[in-house]
């Protein structure tokens, strides 16, 4: 065939959808009789980081698409995957090979977070559509620079947390969207204070921290250490600053806040109807944080500039405290209210606006995700306002346009942090 007229999958996949409008679509089963699929419906994947919640994107998460390629810089890691994912699977352990595969439709990236936005950008100037683990980026500026990637490209993105629409929203003994009908009702008035602790159901999960104490270890010969750190600051090798623990110091995530932190977050800015906004005002109650190791807080504030406040009360020092809370009423954990006949008057809310959550969906009609880079980046925000005030120990002020810290170098220095040659944004 004529290299101008050459076709590939992911072309007539794009060109198929675009032309739905004007064509006829001839029945499945017609085709090829009951469960039918044919090839050009398969969507391929790639997983890039294997270890923990690695394993779960190999194993369990996007089945729906034929998994082609697993990479891990550790060949244990690497050889595990390789045992799940089949014999359509290669390995690989620079992820940049992955990405150069151009029969790859979509790169699913659960490494740790310091390497999610150089990878999602790759992948986006690559032509993949992207499944990114939480905590989406580092840092703020990771975080623009993946949405503008994102929407030059054209590319579709959702983040791995799911409770803005689906499944039971921890402590709440529901999903969110009675809460939102709730909130979009305006039965508790205005402004709204939402408090997470241990009493509203949500863990913080202060065992995610860091040692102040390593000494440099020899590197396992199964660990490519200089490519784990990738754009890190060069730090010896010792095992707690790896893997399951590497949670722990700051130059990767931030403890139990960026782990669990846009799981509850998220939804908490899709209840509060703020995916367009971010706080104006930050404050946090914590010990002096190490600069490498991530520690604990008693208690960090992010208020907006509308006066909803989202408290994280790290402590649990307050008790009593109502999930969300308004002028006119309170949801309680379990989802409870004082609000007289709240469960009736739920029941008669109209829904929230519909939302696609079916990423292969999303994928082949080119529509955006629920919760995609756009609201992903604002509810990541929200762990980086709170990362930074713990960091500086101080009230900071926030231009949410502008997303920089108001006459404030010392934080600003917090949003766009350098990496290690040659890494850069």
């Amino acid at each position: 065939m004529n290299k101008k007229h050459a076709f590939n999958r992911r072309d007539f996949i794009k060109t198929s959808f675009a032309s739905f409008a004007t064509l006829s679509l001839v029945p499945r089963y017609v085709l090829g009789g009951p469960g039918f699929t044919a090839p050009s419906d398969i969507l391929t994947r790639a997983v890039i980081g294997t270890g923990g919640m690695g394993m779960a994107h190999v194993t369990g998460i996007n089945t729906a698409c034929k998994l082609l390629a697993v990479c891990d810089v550790d060949q244990v890691h690497l050889a595990q995957a390789l045992k799940a994912a089949g014999p359509d699977a290669k390995g690989y352990q620079d992820w940049r090979e992955v990405i150069a595969r151009k029969d790859i439709d979509i790169v699913h990236i659960p490494t740790p977070p310091h390497w999610h936005a150089l990878i999602a950008i790759a992948a986006a100037k690559a032509g993949k559509d992207i499944w990114c683990e939480k905590p989406m980026t580092r840092t703020i500026a990771e975080g623009e620079a993946v949405v503008a990637a994102v929407k030059k490209h054209k590319r579709i993105f959702r983040l791995n947390t799911w409770f803005r629409f689906d499944g039971g929203f921890y402590g709440m003994g529901t999903t969110v969207k009675p809460i939102k009908k709730a909130v979009l009702s305006g039965m508790l008035g205005w402004p709204l204070k939402v408090t997470l602790s241990a009493s509203t159901g949500f863990d913080w999960k202060f065992a995610w921290v860091g040692r102040t104490d390593l000494v440099p270890q020899p590197v396992p010969s199964n660990l490519d250490y200089e490519r784990w750190l990738g754009p890190a600051p060069f730090k010896p090798y010792h095992p707690h600053r790896v893997h399951g623990t590497f949670r722990g110091y700051w130059d990767y995530d931030g403890g139990g806040l960026g782990d669990m932190g846009q799981h509850y977050l998220d939804p908490v800015q899709y209840i509060l109807g703020k995916d367009n906004e971010s706080p104006i005002e930050i404050e946090s109650e914590a010990p002096k944080q190490d600069i490498d190791a991530v520690g604990t807080f008693r208690r960090i504030r992010l208020k907006y500039a509308d006066g909803c406040e989202i408290i994280l009360d790290g402590e649990d020092q307050d008790k009593h405290a109502a999930f969300l809370s308004g002028p006119n009423g309170k949801i309680m954990r379990g989802f409870k209210s004082d609000i007289p006949g709240f469960e009736e008057k739920i029941a008669k809310l109209p829904d929230p606006a519909p939302q696609v959550t079916d990423f292969v969906q999303a994928v082949k009609t080119r529509q955006k995700f629920a919760l995609n880079e756009v609201n992903g980046h604002r509810s990541c925000t929200l762990i980086n306002l709170a990362k930074t005030a713990l960091q500086t120990g101080r009230v900071l002020r926030f231009d949410s346009k502008k997303q920089r810290f108001i006459n404030d170098k010392a934080a600003n220095a917090y949003i766009s942090q350098p990496m290690r040659s040659p890494w850069v944004l």
